[in-house]
């Protein structure tokens, strides 16, 4: 697996693998709450950071957006999940920015547990998410220290 800047042609595949992750890893999202999000998530993924995971084949197969040293988003294609793909891209954005921060919805305890597994402790809670509807956020941080050596060694 490879991981490189996102090219702007790209943006409508980043999508497409947001959509197949967010089906199926969430759950506690109904199919009308995923549709309101889609146009939120077509506007707010240029805004970032955006980098991506490609197959040896070049293939796009997950992503991941950084505002500073936040972790804005980590999604990958549902048939590749658990096979370490998301660590690459943690263990990429920590040496790009140091300490990363991440806000989890709480309703997801497998993404909690992966972001634990990757050093991150939680420090805080929201009842809201960022854009003010009724899904709890688990804010987490991943530090330079112990942490950071938890998940080099990944």
């Amino acid at each position: 697996m490879l991981i490189r800047p996102a090219n702007e042609d790209e943006l409508n595949m980043l999508v497409d693998i947001w959509l197949r992750s967010v089906r199926a890893t969430h759950d506690f999202l109904t199919a009308a709450d995923i549709q309101e999000f889609l146009p939120l998530v077509r506007q707010g993924l240029p805004t970032l950071e955006l980098w991506v995971l490609c197959a040896a084949d070049d293939r796009l197969i997950g992503f991941m957006g950084l505002s500073d040293n936040k972790l804005e988003a980590l999604f990958l294609a549902p048939d590749l999940l658990r096979r370490g793909g998301g660590r690459l891209l943690v263990r990429h954005a920590q040496g790009l920015k140091g300490e990363l921060t991440v806000d989890v919805n709480e309703p997801n305890p497998a993404a909690f547990r992966f972001y634990e597994d990757c050093g991150f402790e939680a420090y805080g809670r929201s009842e809201l998410d960022s854009t003010g509807r009724p899904f709890p956020l688990i804010h987490m941080r991943l530090g330079n220290s112990e942490a950071q050596q938890k998940t080099a060694a990944i």
